[in-house]
């Protein structure tokens, strides 16, 4: 290891997540080479950052946790660095000028592992048979470097060697497999910006069957003797995309991917293009429907729109939450607003000391965030009526496709629908967005629950 010392981060890391992303500078494109053995969980790579420097530096930071670096190099010079904690402190041979282009090249390897976060265990973790990557909030430097912050989306090469046995998933199309000897090269490519953390690799034993007939290309992964009960649980996936497209626009990908693993998992998880389930949530009965709805909206709310900030969370899981409830609706006849009352009296017995605009990392994955984000919604849908809401979904996703998005974003957009859908112009305009952000005001910052439909005259 080369010498140099350490920095602290920069001030404008997240403050849900300070040890992670450097804001000097932003990732264009990752190219990873890895290479993985499965008996023994161990990951070699080669990793290139293609970046743009967007301040001054005389070091950079790249986030990697838990694997050790062996070679640096920034441009195609060697460059000096320190690897503490979760950190990589890089000192090039010369110093970066604001707006220039450069790649840092990494060569690294080791036993790779889930980081120990205040929201658990999470990124890399080892299956019974194969492994597989969760990364939210900040788990995505368990298994690659990378400036790990939720607003840094980048295009991705991954390369995934590994042994022939195992088939492999990656976020990205499939465009190259080799095989040799008992080893077999799989090339993801990924051409629509993705965060960090929702980048992710599954290993395992799976039998592929599609999922259709469907306007978007759906394939399921799934281990063999599961098919039976993990079809029927999905069998409605179609049906949920239609009805998804007619309400959020577009589906903003080229298809969707849903893996379902052998072991059980604690909760369902989101990737770009891809869900994640264990078969303990799809038992063929639907009893968990519900969040196969929450899933697949997050590739419009989450994966294709992605938050700047950890604080903005309930863009997220209040969208996806709201979608659930929807598709309650569609499916099943129990309207939004049944849903809607019944999740707002349980949050009136709960505590009232959480800020849905800026809930803190200790509550950014509390329940309440979920429910109050769907509450949110339906409140405004209340008050604008369902032709503005629904066309202001549709144009908050289309609006912001592939991009990074605010809660501040959310409220000007709305204002804007509120003004558009007013019967009149000018002051009665005004009145109709001032109402609209007087609302959102009160669900987003007061910690006590505003009642859900307007008040007589508000």
């Amino acid at each position: 290891m080369s010498g140099g010392a350490a920095h602290p981060p920069h001030a404008l890391t997240d403050t849900y997540t300070p040890d992670r992303g450097d804001p000097a500078y932003v990732v264009t494109h990752y190219d990873l080479e890895l290479d993985y053995k499965v008996a023994t969980n161990r990951l070699a790579g080669r990793a290139v950052l293609e970046l743009t420097v967007v301040e001054d530096a005389r070091r950079l930071v790249v986030d990697l946790v838990g694997l050790r670096v062996s070679k640096v190099t920034v441009g195609d010079a060697p460059a000096k660095w320190v690897h503490r904690g979760p950190r990589v402190v890089i000192t090039p041979s010369t110093p970066l000028h604001r707006g220039q282009r450069t790649r840092i090249t990494m060569t690294y390897a080791g036993t790779p592992g889930p980081a120990t976060t205040l929201w658990g265990d999470v990124g890399w973790e080892e299956l019974s048979e194969g492994a597989l990557v969760a990364a939210q909030p900040n788990g995505a430097a368990t298994w690659f470097p990378c400036n790990d912050h939720p607003r840094h989306k980048a295009t991705y090469r991954i390369a995934f060697e590994c042994d022939s046995p195992y088939d492999v998933v990656a976020t990205g199309t499939l465009v190259a497999t080799r095989s040799r000897g008992s080893r077999t090269r799989r090339v993801f490519e990924q051409h629509v910006p993705m965060a960090t953390y929702l980048a992710t690799v599954h290993v395992g034993h799976y039998v592929r069957r599609p999922l259709g007939p469907a306007d978007v290309p759906i394939t399921v992964l799934l281990p063999a003797g599961h098919e039976r009960p993990v079809m029927h649980d999905l069998g409605r996936l179609p049906e949920m995309t239609r009805l998804f497209r007619s309400l959020f626009g577009p589906y903003p990908f080229d298809d969707y991917t849903v893996v379902v693993t052998a072991d059980d998992l604690e909760i369902p998880l989101e990737a770009h293009t891809l869900a994640t389930f264990g078969p303990n949530w799809l038992d063929g009965h639907r009893h968990h429907e519900r969040l196969v709805a929450h899933e697949l909206a997050h590739q419009w709310f989450g994966n294709s729109l992605t938050p700047a900030t950890w604080a903005d969370i309930w863009l997220n899981e209040g969208f996806a939450c709201y979608a659930e409830w929807l598709w309650g609706e569609h499916a099943d006849g129990v309207p939004a607003a049944t849903s809607a009352q019944s999740h707002w009296s349980r949050l009136a017995r709960l505590p009232q000391d959480l800020v849905l605009g800026d809930p803190g990392p200790d509550l950014m994955f509390d329940d309440r965030v979920y429910k109050r984000g769907a509450l949110t919604l339906h409140a405004l849908r209340l008050r604008v009526g369902d032709g503005a809401f629904f066309d202001l979904l549709r144009d908050w996703a289309a609006g912001h496709r592939h991009g990074s998005v605010t809660t501040d974003d959310f409220v000007d957009l709305a204002e804007v629908h509120a003004r558009r859908a007013s019967a009149g112009v000018g002051s009665t305009g005004d009145a109709a967005a001032e109402r609209v952000r007087d609302l959102l005001e009160q669900w987003l910052w007061a910690t006590d629950l505003p009642p859900l439909a307007p008040t007589a005259g508000g």
